[in-house]
């Protein structure tokens, strides 16, 4: 016992041959063997966590969904003629009309952030489950709706669900994925996001050709079978091995992992994940001990002050950087002006001479190319990283953004008398969409659930959703009169922020591709002591001896 003791302790040093396996993370960065390659050949073999996550990433495709329906139903006349508050000729109806579409919004910004603590108490499993149960209730009152207030209220409840998924599914995909394909199962989160707006486009593109109600209630009513598909299925998918091991439920992780990896769990690449799972979480329950000694007794006042407090442990030393780029992230997502480009499609391809229904057409092309863009970067994401797409994606949206606010500046006032202008700004508004999709659209979804210490993972992404849904809604509601009122003043304006967002990325994004979880502490540089560096490798030492310990003992009768 001994020797096999004194084996595992000199892997500390990289140099020796015999080791078994890598103390520490910064050392693993550079020793792991890999579970397989990056890119579509990785995501094929790692079918089991690619199978998981895909199937979590319906999620995605239930918040997407529903934004497309809204997109279409709002113009729909047969829905004008029930909710008449909302009609363009009822006075205040721009103000209704906002506020029905806020209400989505603000329930998603209110799950989101609720969804962390959930997350943490119930799994991650469990709590989806919880969100696809309210969303289910929202939806059914959305289609069942005679006046505006009970539409609004049905926008409220499935918001609330919208957020708690937007938040945990991303959350529950980075924990059960192996590091080399974790970018490419994120970005099908944001893959599902605009499949589910382009199939609602579509959908209710079709629907507003029947008569009477059901033109408007049945995209509302289809709605719900994505999300049940979604809550029965989860429940026969695999709890995150992370999540395990922060309630000491180590075997069933170990367990959970090799299911995930199709690995047996005495594979060393398995162990060494399972070792350093173990390890961070005891590290990081160790940290909070030392910071906040008091509350550490069970009962319950301690925890839901320990709760309270942890969230504040997101905006202090160890994990700040982590939050400022999450949040961060989420911000510029919305303020580089995607919104804004979506907005005024229509009254371009209008003034370019193009009918309602060609109109209609054109902006459901809008969708497909942003659709394009998401699908190109599940090979780059992890084939090129995370930094390099942004930094691309910021340089060539300031371009589209520029160009399109001189057209706009020059010839808005006469298209039809400058074709060729118009169709220019057309091409630069897909090459826009184009470039947001492989970009600046997928990653935002992905980074922020990869980058936080597993006892805050949770919190971390929620607060990130939750800026994300905050930025959404202040968009929201100042691109319409900025569009309306400043002309290619709106444009300068978002080019302005494509522009911030290159610097903001160059200076403090850091690169996360092919790192695990566990390595986000060194990518950060929050172990930035001797002696905490001493213990973390203090305990992961115990945890790799305990191990050996009990695989010599053998099982106890």
């Amino acid at each position: 016992m001994e020797s096999k003791f004194q084996e595992t302790k000199e892997v500390a040093n990289p140099a020796d041959e015999r080791v078994s396996f890598v103390h520490h993370a910064e050392a693993v960065w550079n020793k792991r063997e890999p579970y397989g390659p990056t890119g579509f050949k990785g995501v094929f073999i790692s079918y089991c966590a690619t199978l998981c996550a895909a199937f979590a990433a319906i999620g995605g495709m239930v918040f997407g969904y529903d934004q497309g329906v809204v997109s279409v139903v709002l113009v729909m006349p047969q829905f004008l003629a029930r909710f008449t508050r909302v009609s363009e000729t009822a006075p205040g109806a721009g103000f209704y009309k906002g506020l029905m579409t806020a209400m989505i919004e603000l329930g998603a910004f209110l799950g989101a952030f609720n969804q962390g603590w959930i997350a943490d108490k119930y799994s991650r499993k469990y709590s989806i489950v919880i969100a696809v149960v309210i969303f289910t209730i929202g939806s059914i009152v959305q289609t069942a709706a005679v006046d505006y207030a009970m539409l609004t209220v049905g926008r409220l409840v499935g918001g609330i669900g919208i957020g708690m998924l937007s938040m945990v599914a991303p959350l529950y995909i980075s924990e059960i994925s192996p590091p080399e394909i974790r970018g490419a199962l994120l970005v099908l989160e944001e893959f599902c996001i605009v499949f589910g707006i382009v199939v609602a486009y579509w959908i209710t593109y079709g629907t507003r050709y029947m008569s009477g109600e059901w033109a408007w209630r049945l995209p509302f009513l289809l709605q719900m079978i994505p999300s049940t598909v979604l809550g029965l299925g989860i429940l026969f998918l695999p709890f995150s091995p992370r999540w395990l091991a922060s309630k000491g439920r180590d075997a069933e992780a170990l367990q959970s992992l090799g299911k995930l990896r199709q690995l047996p769990v005495t594979d060393q690449r398995v162990e060494q994940e399972w070792f350093d799972i173990r390890a961070e979480v005891a590290f990081h329950r160790q940290t909070s001990a030392m910071t906040h000694p008091t509350l550490q007794s069970k009962s319950k006042v301690n925890s839901v002050k320990l709760e309270l407090v942890s969230w504040m442990d997101c905006f202090r030393r160890g994990c700040w950087r982590r939050t400022h780029v999450g949040i961060g992230l989420m911000f510029f997502q919305q303020f580089v002006g995607i919104n804004a480009l979506i907005y005024y499609s229509p009254t371009l391809f209008e003034t370019m001479g193009l009918n309602y229904s060609m109109q209609l057409i054109m902006s459901g092309v809008l969708n497909v190319t942003q659709l394009v863009g998401v699908s190109t970067s599940i090979w780059t994401i992890d084939r090129f990283g995370r930094r390099p797409l942004l930094l691309w994606g910021s340089f060539f949206m300031t371009v589209s953004h520029l160009i399109i606010a001189i057209f706009v500046g020059k010839y808005s006032h006469n298209w039809p008398a400058h074709r060729g202008p118009g169709w220019a700004s057309a091409a630069l508004l897909l090459f826009y969409m184009l470039s947001f999709g492989a970009t600046w659209g997928p990653v935002p979804w992905a980074m922020p659930s990869e980058i936080f210490p597993s006892s805050l993972r949770a919190k971390g992404v929620a607060l990130s959703t939750c800026s994300n849904w905050f930025n959404n809604f202040i968009i929201g509601l100042i691109t319409p009169p900025l569009v309306q009122n400043t002309g290619f003043g709106a444009y300068t304006f978002f080019a302005v922020f494509c522009l911030l967002s290159f610097v903001w990325t160059f200076f403090f994004v850091p690169e996360t591709r092919g790192r695990t979880l566990e390595q986000m502490d060194h990518v950060f540089k929050d172990v930035n002591s001797e002696a905490e560096e001493a213990r973390r490798q203090t305990i992961e030492a115990d945890i790799i001896a305990g191990h050996h310990r009990n695989m010599i003992s053998g099982p106890k009768e």
